[in-house]
């Protein structure tokens, strides 16, 4: 495997550890069912406290998976893929012609 697949994996690492995570996974479902939410929001949907709810949103946001809006006292989450989507199909590609 050449030094770019490599970098390309070890990039997406961070990531995939972001998403390994089933609350984390949670989160991510419900706003793609109905985004924008509040911290609150998402706690009602969930069995999780608000602090861990605002803990996993924290991991998601460093991960660029989802994005924070504030309007007025709210603050508002919303996914954001694009660049998680960026990095994966850069790493299916870097597979794809390792094995070819």
């Amino acid at each position: 495997m050449g030094q770019k697949a490599i970098d390309t994996f070890r990039a997406c690492i961070p990531l995939f550890q972001a998403l390994s995570d089933p609350y984390r996974q949670d989160i991510i479902l419900l706003l793609a069912e109905q985004e924008p939410l509040t911290v609150n929001q998402i706690t009602e949907n969930l069995t999780l406290s608000r602090p861990a709810v605002s803990h996993h949103l924290k991991i998601l946001r460093d991960q660029q998976l989802v994005s924070l809006e504030q309007k007025g006292t709210q603050r508002f989450y919303s996914l954001e893929l694009d660049n998680a989507t960026v990095l994966l199909k850069e790493l299916v590609e870097t597979v794809e012609k390792q094995c070819e």
